[in-house]
């Protein structure tokens, strides 16, 4: 046990009150009712039941619980546990003192201030340790790769204290031309200092996306020379690029009013800007509420489950941000034109068209791996607050302003894109749902902080262990392997028609109904391709030693 451990637990029995409870019942979805002793550690829940192999029947992490509710029949105490992952789970608890007693350690120990006493900081791994995920995806390793198609781009280290800016990474990728002075000066003209760095290059016609904040214009038209100089140096001679603004007209120009505000076309005159309206924040937040709480209601006619669906946005802001993606990748590709995008702070609707717009021009982000590297340079590195937008899910009745499924919105647009190209991808639906889960309650340290700098302070690559090292290992990714990937190096155009936009039901609909039978079928065809392969590799084999006949008989016959 690390040092300080042992203070630690002291903390955590502080707010155990009542740390077994004997004859509890649980009720969850697709298992029958069981019975058994309930225990809390400082962070899990855990129920094992009386059978004889006494088998662990729950684990959950306290990380995982969005909120609970209490209700007694006599001195019968229920307690309702709503989870991150959109679960329900149901213990009933005989007595009311210790039911009340355990109901208030689970808020207590789910609602922890300290990062450090999270789990992460407690996990030991159980497999062995072949990649220290932590080093996979450096912003040097992806430079590289960079630095054999173009020469035209540096590594800067102008962020290494995180003095430049907080939210960025110690390393970015700048035009080779613009100078760490001239990026310092830049910083001071952006929201939070996010100056314009590189998200993707595209081989195929040289042209980039860069993202940023907004520019800190204000109501005087305030600019900076360094500011048009760094743009301009992704732009080909004669060329005009395009700025993809997430916010529509009116709230960018009511941003200048704050001191935000947008690029001028005077001061900017080889590019063009458009506004492509994404939503953020509690908008979100109140769409996914309203999305799972139509999906639990199990009492709707058909009209009324199609008004509520209807009623929570979702699907319209899934079609928004494909829109938009659609876009940024269509000025690069179809147009031959560089792209920069930015909202306000750039760190939400940002980042869920530049990296969906990766997913439709590069391949390798199609990849189990090329997936990782984007969510770790477009979301991890990149300053998505992780802590702040993920603290609570659906059944939150927090309603802060920070708490957004952001990232959450954006995997549910990888599905969208994977259901429509079923074979361009490595990964499958588990994959995203994983990542999904982990976002919201981990093991992992991955996910913790709001940015690199908060990352670095709190050491989590000595002190926690990257899930990128656990889905990495050998046997793991087997779990999250599309059987029908086949590699596709071409550009793909999702549809984003409101008829070709469909309900998660992997995510929002698993606790609901069983998929059973969903699963038994992927098993078969997971059977059927591997039967195909092995007959494959035996007609190959067969192949041959046709041949080898052959040229054996001919051989024989010069002779």
């Amino acid at each position: 046990m690390r040092n300080g451990c042992a203070g630690r637990n002291m903390e955590f029995a502080e707010l155990i009150k009542t740390p077994r409870a004997d004859n509890v019942v649980l009720h969850r979805p697709f298992y029958p009712a069981v019975e058994g002793t309930l225990c809390l550690t400082g962070h899990h829940l855990i129920l094992s039941s009386r059978r004889q192999d006494n088998a662990e029947e729950l684990w959950l992490l306290h990380s995982n619980i969005d909120s609970i509710e209490k209700r007694f029949v006599g001195s019968l105490g229920t307690i309702i546990i709503k989870c991150k992952d959109l679960r329900i789970i149901q213990l009933d608890i005989p007595g009311m003192e210790e039911c009340l007693n355990i109901a208030s350690s689970i808020e207590a120990l789910s609602t922890l201030d300290s990062v450090t006493l999270m789990y992460p900081f407690f996990y030991r791994p159980m497999f062995e340790v072949v990649e220290d995920g932590w080093h996979s995806f450096l912003p040097e390793r992806e430079f590289e790769l960079l630095s054999s198609v173009t020469n035209e781009w540096r590594l800067s280290y102008v962020n290494k204290e995180f003095s430049v800016c907080p939210s960025y990474p110690p390393a970015v990728i700048v035009p080779k031309s613009i100078d760490d002075e001239a990026l310092r000066r830049v910083a001071t003209f952006r929201h939070g200092g996010r100056f314009p760095v590189l998200s993707y290059y595209h081989k195929k016609n040289g042209m980039v996306m860069m993202r940023s904040s907004q520019p800190l214009t204000g109501t005087n038209g305030r600019r900076c020379k360094e500011d048009s100089a760094l743009i301009n140096a992704t732009l080909r001679a004669g060329k005009r690029g395009y700025i993809i603004d997430t916010r529509s007209l009116n709230v960018a120009q009511q941003a200048r009013a704050k001191g935000g505000g947008f690029e001028q076309e005077v001061q900017y005159p080889q590019w063009r800007r458009i506004h492509k309206s994404v939503e953020r924040y509690n908008i979100l937040q109140e769409s996914l509420i309203k999305l799972v709480e139509a999906c639990n209601d199990q009492s709707h006619n058909m009209d009324r489950w199609l008004s509520k669906l209807e009623a929570s946005n979702w699907l319209t802001h899934i079609k928004e941000i494909l829109t938009a993606a659609c876009l940024a990748a269509q000025c690069i590709d179809r147009e031959g034109a560089s792209v920069l995008v930015h909202g306000t702070e750039g760190t939400d609707s940002t980042l869920q068209i530049t990296s969906l717009a990766q997913i439709i021009l590069d391949p390798r982000c199609r990849t189990i791996r090329g997936f990782e590297a984007l969510v770790e340079r477009e979301w991890l590195q990149a300053g998505h607050p992780f802590q702040l937008r993920c603290a609570q899910s659906a059944y939150s009745n927090s309603k802060q302003k920070w708490e957004s499924p952001v990232f959450f919105l954006f995997l549910d647009c990888v599905w969208q894109i994977l259901r429509q190209f079923p074979c361009s991808f490595e990964f499958n639906e588990h994959f995203l749902v994983m990542l999904f889960e982990h976002a919201y309650a981990s093991e992992f340290g991955t996910f913790l902080g709001n940015n690199e700098s908060e990352r670095c302070k709190l050491k989590l690559s000595q002190k926690t262990m990257s899930l990128w090292s656990w889905v990495n290992r050998h046997q793991e990714p087997s779990k999250f392997k599309n059987p029908l990937f086949e590699a596709n190096s071409l550009v793909i155009w999702p549809s984003v028609a409101p008829q070709s936009l469909q309900l998660w039901e992997g995510v929002f609909l698993r606790w609901n109904r069983s998929s059973k039978f969903l699963d038994e079928a992927y098993e078969e065809m997971n059977n059927i391709i591997e039967y195909n392969k092995e007959l494959q590799a035996k007609v190959n084999a067969l192949r041959r030693q046709l041949a080898e006949l052959e040229t054996d008989d001919g051989m024989q016959e010069s002779s």
